[in-house]
């Protein structure tokens, strides 16, 4: 027990890391797979969630147990002579015969953190068998790569051991934990059909299909002066300049008009054509317009979407408790109101 004990201790800090990082990046992190979720299945249930959520807090703690901690100082691995790598697929008989049950239980524990990915690979992204097993191969092949390589190169030396070892027994994890995912049954049939488009989506599924219109609009603000800038870089020498305006503002006043303008085709003129979808809706399987109205009712409600739209960008701490309480009170938004 005392050797499970001093094991589990030293990777308690990693822990603590990837629970304080959990809700920074939860978010962000969150949304790109709860969109695929809703494009493959057409829904979302509150497990589904509640998993993805779950899947993001597993994917930190692989950083950070596998990264954490960073260097510091101006010495010790990393910084100046660096920690060998472990090629020998058979390290770990050595590794038993002298640190005993140490070893057994690190050993033990390379193919138990992997687990929950296998697992994830098979209930949660539905991945065959052979894909499971080559991403499970690719993510450890990517964290044992950063160790040998000091962090793709920002330390000088490794500062964690590359051991070929970790990469048989993270991909086994894998393997196992695809199995057990198989064991428990695959997803019932009426949870693989893909329904009609949406027409009173949820409050989530909402949030999900702006943040990708959002992240579509800023591209699309960005993109065009980048490419217009570098050439110019490459061709004349100098930055893009707009008359009268410096490189900075000129990028400033691109990228506003650039982004109204991808905004106003990304959320009134794309839904205005397919029915209330916007590129986001499209790919999540959702109108935002959950029944036909006439020609001045719609005008008034895209209207009122868009100021709404407007205004929790200028007061969002304000109007985004306002519309979930909204939507939990009435199942709608306050635009969904118009006749």
């Amino acid at each position: 027990m005392e050797a499970v004990r001093n094991f589990l201790t030293n990777y308690s800090d990693n822990f603590r890391v990837a629970l304080f990082m959990w809700p920074l990046f939860a978010v962000a992190l969150t949304l790109p797979i709860l969109a695929y979720l809703y494009h493959r299945d057409g829904r979302l249930k509150a497990t589904g969630v509640a998993a993805t959520y779950l899947a993001v807090l597993y994917a930190l703690g692989i950083v950070c147990f596998t990264l954490y901690p960073l260097p510091g100082g101006d010495a010790g691995p990393g910084i100046t002579y660096g920690v060998p790598p472990q090629w020998n697929p058979f390290g770990f008989v050595g590794d038993i015969a002298k640190d005993g049950l140490r070893a057994v239980f690190q050993l033990a524990f390379n193919v138990v953190f992997f687990l929950p990915l296998g697992f994830i690979c098979g209930r949660l992204l539905r991945m065959r068998f052979v894909t499971a097993v080559v991403f499970a191969f690719v993510v450890s092949l990517l964290i044992e790569t950063a160790q040998f390589t000091g962090l793709f190169g920002v330390y000088p030396h490794a500062y964690r051991c590359c051991d070929v070892d970790d990469l048989i027994c993270n991909t086994l994890g894998g393997v196992l934990g695809w199995l057990c995912a198989h064991a428990l049954g695959g997803p019932d049939a009426d949870e693989t059909s893909r329904p009609a488009v949406c027409t009173r989506p949820g409050f989530v599924r909402r949030c999900v299909a702006f943040w990708i219109d959002i992240t579509l609009v800023q591209v699309a603000a960005i993109m065009p002066w980048l490419i217009v800038d570098l050439a110019c870089e490459l061709i004349a020498s100098q930055p893009f300049c707009l008359p009268g305006l410096n490189q900075g503002q000129t990028m400033v006043v691109c990228a506003l008009a650039l982004g109204l303008a991808a905004f106003a085709v990304a959320e009134v003129v794309v839904p205005w054509r397919h029915g209330g979808s916007t590129p986001g809706g499209m790919f999540v399987r959702m109108t935002f317009e959950s029944h036909e109205r006439t020609l001045g009712n719609r005008v008034l409600f895209y209207a009122l979407r868009i100021l709404t739209i407007a205004a929790t960008f200028v007061i969002p701490f304000a109007m985004v408790p306002v519309l979930g309480i909204f939507y939990l009170a009435k199942r709608c938004m306050p635009y969904d109101q118009v006749p």
